[in-house]
């Protein structure tokens, strides 16, 4: 069932904020560039020709350029073995001219994506996709976040979302989203609930939340009878049709803050991608990143 009341929440802009990071991401790569001689680069992986990983890919490259982000793009035919894959990361990881590795994925159903993510060396893990990641967010460690999960807890600093105390509820387990941004709102002091589209009750949790997370993977899957009045909501899935994981009219009739889709979270990911990978460089090239 869905809400029809007119729309309360006030709306969490992620383009703004993202601009923002990109303009200075692009300042300390220009000062980088400038002290060192060498620009920070990318390095994108991207496996077969899926038209939305190539669209994907090239919307990060495009940004890339427009932050004085070089990058490097291999291309790899949809046959590419584990393997092979593996090796073309490990020459990357050692090339000290890439600073930043990022595949691609979902990968091919044949490829062990787990070993790839492996094969990215941690200082140039910009994405956040390996176990040292994982652990480095989870215990707090010097490293680099998964992107979306960055991205978001960027958002909620932004809008002054103080977590301490709160109960967050993430629904969704993936180990590139749901788990990282758990571990990154436990470690700001909330209190945190992992869901995902098996849990019975489901809304007996989501409308216990102040915080609600939504990172199932699933098109209008929660709507705003399944809320607590004032939750934030922060809604990371994008589905066919350019619609989230959640219902956004019933929510936003119930929500104090919520994340549009499109120009929510996902201009905030690749903003961090852009300012880890300036982070990447000036520690690889010997000068402290901003904090």
């Amino acid at each position: 069932m869905t809400t029809t009341t007119s729309p309360t929440a006030r709306l969490m802009d992620g383009s703004v904020l993202a601009r923002r990071m990109v303009e200075e991401a692009a300042a300390r790569a220009a000062e980088l560039t400038a002290r060192t001689g060498q620009a920070p680069c990318l390095a994108t992986v991207l496996v077969g020709d899926d038209p939305a990983s190539v669209t994907y890919v090239r919307m990060k490259r495009n940004r890339c350029a427009k932050a004085g982000v070089r990058s490097r793009h291999i291309a790899l035919p949809a046959e590419t073995s584990t393997a092979q894959l593996v090796d073309t990361i490990g020459e990357l990881s050692r090339d000290s001219g890439v600073h930043g590795i990022l595949l691609q994925h979902p990968v091919g159903p044949h490829i062990d994506e787990r070993a790839a993510f492996e094969a990215i060396a941690p200082e140039k893990d910009v994405d956040g996709v390996t176990a040292h990641s994982f652990a480095a967010m989870s215990l707090g460690m010097v490293g680099f976040a998964s992107c979306t999960p960055g991205g978001i807890m960027r958002l909620l600093d932004h809008y002054d979302v103080d977590l301490t105390g709160k109960h967050a509820v993430v629904v969704g387990r993936s180990a590139i989203l749901g788990k990282p941004v758990g571990m990154l709102l436990l470690g700001r002091d909330a209190t945190v609930t992992y869901c995902h589209s098996r849990t019975a009750d489901l809304a007996a949790h989501t409308r216990e939340a102040d915080v609600l997370i939504a990172a199932v993977g699933r098109p209008r899957f929660l709507h705003g009878d399944q809320l607590k009045p004032g939750a934030v909501v922060i809604d990371a899935g994008y589905n066919a049709g350019n619609v989230g994981d959640v219902d956004f009219d019933s929510a936003a009739a119930v929500a104090s803050l919520i994340t549009p889709v499109p120009g929510g979270v996902g201009p905030m990911t690749i903003a961090t991608l852009l300012t880890q990978t300036v982070d990447a460089a000036s520690r690889q090239l010997g000068a402290p990143a901003a904090v």
